[in-house]
């Protein structure tokens, strides 16, 4: 398996050397993702821009959805699944920027604010297509695949371990008998 394990209870790889998450608060675009969401409700309070609330409604939301695909992507237990909300993630990511323009141009951000705000969403977009691209060249299929055998896995383990004992069990229930009836030395 490549040294990388499942979503829950295992590991799955974060794309560093022995390095593994287990639950999608722990990868790093997606505490990103969280710093560019809250930077968003901040901005989003302030000034004029509080007063656009289409604007400021779409671009929370599309923050959010950035956030929530990786989540919910992580969650599904599937490899092919997570890449689709990660793609989805990613054009959530790309409609934060295109409304930091707007917002830019309606004057409702700073120009140091807007530059800031747009290296973040482009470098979380960066990030995004990077877990993309290694979740397509890894063999691990996900959670969902890889559960299944190891509940076969462990299942074995419990009946071998039973017919051990049941062995034992016969082996010395043979070894009395013989010694109550005087068959041994």
């Amino acid at each position: 398996m490549n040294g990388e394990e499942s979503m829950r209870g295992e590991r799955v790889s974060t794309g560093r050397k022995g390095k593994a998450v287990e639950s999608f608060e722990d990868l790093h675009v997606y505490q990103r993702a969280r710093e560019l969401a809250n930077a968003i409700y901040s901005l989003t309070r302030q000034g004029a821009f509080a007063q656009d609330y289409g604007l400021a409604d779409q671009i929370r939301r599309a923050a959010v959805s950035i956030m929530s695909n990786i989540a919910e992507g992580f969650e599904r237990g599937a490899k092919t699944e997570f890449i689709q909300f990660l793609f989805i993630a990613k054009g959530s990511c790309g409609e934060v920027r295109a409304q930091l323009e707007i917002a830019r141009d309606q004057d409702y951000i700073p120009q140091s604010g807007y530059d800031s705000l747009l290296d973040l969403a482009r470098r979380i977009s960066g990030m995004l297509s990077n877990f993309i691209a290694h979740l397509q060249r890894t063999d691990y299929q996900g959670e969902k695949f890889s559960r299944p055998r190891r509940q076969a896995a462990a299942a074995v383990q419990e009946r071998m371990a039973a017919l051990r004992a049941a062995q034992e069990a016969n082996t010395r229930d043979r070894i009395e008998q013989e010694n109550s009836e005087g068959k041994l030395p």
